[in-house]
């Protein structure tokens, strides 16, 4: 049985290696988000599919860049505490 205090630290644990492999196409977003309403406003052009599409595309190309570093930090994460804690060694 799990002790609240290792049950805590896997959540924790999982939380930040959550945030390390969702940071990269979050900061993508938001920055060609951020460009792309920057164009509209000084544009005047409110067109939906405007801030859509891009987001999209540069959200799919960070995804498939990534995908190498999301796939090692996933296995590292998975094979160097999950496993353990269910095999019994604990940390």
């Amino acid at each position: 049985m799990l002790s609240e205090v290792v049950l805590l630290d896997a959540l924790r644990e999982g939380l930040w290696t959550a945030v390390i492999i969702s940071g990269p196409i979050l900061a993508v977003a938001f920055i060609v988000g951020l460009a792309v309403g920057l164009f509209q406003a000084l544009t005047s052009i409110q067109e939906l599919t405007l801030t859509a599409v891009p987001k999209l595309v540069a959200i799919m190309i960070t995804f498939w860049i990534g995908l190498g570093m999301m796939s090692r930090t996933m296995t590292t994460f998975f094979v160097g505490y999950i496993i353990p804690l269910i095999a019994g060694s604990g940390r």
